[in-house]
């Protein structure tokens, strides 16, 4: 039991591991009242030493890497098409991005709090639901992992990966960078509102279920933002996807629109976490 407790005594494993994504909900025996959780630390040193921390970061990276993995090899099989008709077409590549999301956090929530996404993890650190430590370490853990998953499916077929875009994200003709930007402000806040909206502690509290159907409503949030903007942008909302499609394709258009990526859901996943804190929970007016 000694090692199951030091386990899940930090970070996104505070509480039971049955608490998804980042939260942690508190509730009495009986499950009966409520209490808000406190704020995680700004800077937690003590994670530094803990196997849980590590273990998480580790979580991030195989399922970024995965999610790269398939959902680019998806977006080159339509592309590489001749006709929309005879693939899974734009309907297809958003099932490949919503369906993995929905898996890999169902995978992973009770060991990393299953992010996937640098936007999501800054949506979260600002609403104090992880420290600085854990944000930075997610982060640079999801883009490494995006940069492997679309390292391995170049390595299958080089010249079919270049042919077909390498699944890397730009604004599409007709479309202005600001346009390509709001696309991604409004995708990434449906995003992030709605992990934060499926994850709430109150909820959680409250609804036993809740934490059982988070995977589901966040991956069909992705899913639905893809139909929505794969036309305008391909659909970044996840600036490590970006990135790492960006990294291995390394052709010159594929970087003069990346500052899109990681401005938009940045700025998209900090609406979303001052929203729901502020208007919908309305923490700060709360009495003590």
């Amino acid at each position: 039991m000694e090692g199951k407790e030091e386990d899940v005594r930090l970070g996104a494993n505070k509480f039971s591991e049955r608490q998804p994504i980042g939260t942690a909900a508190q509730t009495n025996d009986e499950g009966k009242d409520y209490k808000e959780p406190p704020p995680a630390p700004f800077f937690e040193a003590g994670e530094l030493v803990s196997w849980s921390f590590y273990r998480a970061g580790i979580a991030e990276f195989m399922a970024t890497f995965l999610f790269l993995y398939i959902t680019i090899l998806t977006v080159m099989g339509v592309n590489n098409s001749g006709s929309k008709c005879k693939s899974v077409g734009i309907q297809g590549i958003a099932w490949s991005f919503g369906g993995m999301i929905f898996a890999l956090v169902y995978c992973t929530a009770g060991i990393s709090g299953g992010h996937i996404n640098p936007a999501v993890t800054f949506g979260l650190f600002l609403a104090r639901k992880l420290s600085l430590t854990r944000a930075v370490y997610y982060i640079v853990m999801q883009c490494l992992g995006a940069i492997c998953g679309a390292g391995i499916v170049k390595g299958y077929q080089k010249g079919l990966y270049e042919s077909t875009g390498g699944g890397a994200n730009v604004v599409a003709h007709g479309y202005t960078k600001g346009s390509g930007l709001g696309a991604e402000i409004i995708g990434t806040f449906v995003l992030v509102y709605t992990v934060f909206s499926a994850t709430d502690a109150k909820r959680s509290a409250r609804d036993s279920h809740v934490p059982i159907l988070a995977p589901l409503p966040i991956g069909f949030a992705v899913f639905l933002v893809h139909l929505a903007t794969i036309p305008i942008t391909g659909t970044g909302i996840n600036p490590a996807r970006s990135l790492g499609a960006a990294i291995i394709y390394n052709k010159d258009h594929a970087w003069d629109d990346m500052w899109i990526f990681w401005v938009g859901p940045f700025i998209g996943a900090a609406l979303a976490a001052m929203y729901h804190q502020i208007v919908i929970r309305a923490i700060p007016f709360k009495s003590r």
